[in-house]
């Protein structure tokens, strides 16, 4: 099967390469702030401020990774003993991203333990100044990473982002509350609050990840056996098989019993499906058909793959 550089690939190619410069960017963006919030943390004696900052060290390594992911992907073709290239690294990327984030849940309440069995005085003008400064952060990454169809690696970043601008909420909400009501309970209370979201975060990113990693099929096969054998010229569906190489790169392969008796009507038929199953989001299908009065002409038909 050929690849033609057409317009669809090079407006791919270029999808790609934005997708790795936002990743680049948001991973510096977030190890910026993890620096300033982790010395705003030690030295104004805020748990919460400490864990917002871990929160932020996490994402950071976890953009990293899927940066380079992303990045190696995109430069690595594989001949013909890597049939799709490196494109698996980005799954695999995000479900470590994703386990990575369980230990430091795991810090977090400890920490926040901790201080309910010892609560610690902090510095609430500072620590408002540097978790305002945190949330500025996240919503500088959010803007870079808005926009088009985001990929799966993408789409983790985001769950984070929404995890780290909640967390820096709390610090903010926290802070008042110690400043204004001299209420120390809220800075290890605002620390859980950002375990949770950290949790929910990586629940998300692993249940995308894996549900790709374990090739489970991203459309329902019923509909679409359905949908195919409603297709003029298909009497029935024998076999149908949809899973992802990556967020981006669907693939299908389909077997069908089929009424034509001419190779002209072969191809009708096999044009049919593919059309059908591009609209569905498989972006690489390969149709077998085998009814009709000619099985020596029924060839394999594949479908363009502009990944």
């Amino acid at each position: 099967m050929s690849h033609t550089h057409d317009p669809a690939n090079v407006d791919e190619e270029r999808s790609t390469g934005q997708s790795t410069q936002k990743l680049a960017a948001v991973a510096v963006i977030n190890f910026v702030g993890f620096v300033v919030e982790l010395a705003g943390g030690l030295l104004f004696g805020s748990v919460a401020l400490i864990s917002d900052a871990l929160h932020m060290l996490f994402d950071m390594l976890a953009y990293a990774m899927a940066f380079g992911a992303s990045y190696t992907a995109k430069r690595f073709e594989g001949g013909q003993s890597w049939s799709y290239g490196l494109h698996r690294l980005e799954p695999v990327a995000a479900f470590l991203n994703g386990v990575l984030l369980v230990p430091m849940v795991g810090y977090i309440l400890w920490e926040a333990y901790q201080r309910f069995l010892d609560p610690v005085r902090i510095n609430p003008e500072l620590t408002l100044v540097i978790a305002t400064g945190g949330l500025l952060v996240n919503v500088g990454s959010v803007y870079v990473l808005q926009g088009g169809e985001m990929s799966l690696n993408e789409r983790g970043a985001f769950y984070h982002l929404l995890g780290d601008a909640g967390g820096s909420v709390a610090v903010i909400v926290s802070t008042i509350a110690v400043w204004v009501f001299d209420l120390p309970i809220a800075d290890p209370v605002a620390a859980i609050l950002i375990g949770v979201l950290v949790l929910v975060s990586a629940g998300n990113v692993l249940r995308e990840s894996s549900s790709i990693l374990l090739q489970r099929s991203p459309i329902s096969p019923d509909d679409l056996r359905k949908e195919l054998a409603a297709i003029d010229g298909v009497v029935q569906v024998e076999d149908i098989h949809i899973w992802q190489v990556c967020s981006q790169l669907t693939v299908g392969t389909v077997r069908l019993n089929d009424t034509a008796t001419t190779v002209d009507e072969q191809q009708t038929i096999r044009s049919r499906v593919h059309d059908h199953l591009a609209d569905r989001g498989i972006d690489h299908a390969t149709v077998e058909l085998i009814g009709g009065t000619h099985p020596d002409d029924r060839s394999v038909g594949t479908t363009k793959h502009t990944h």
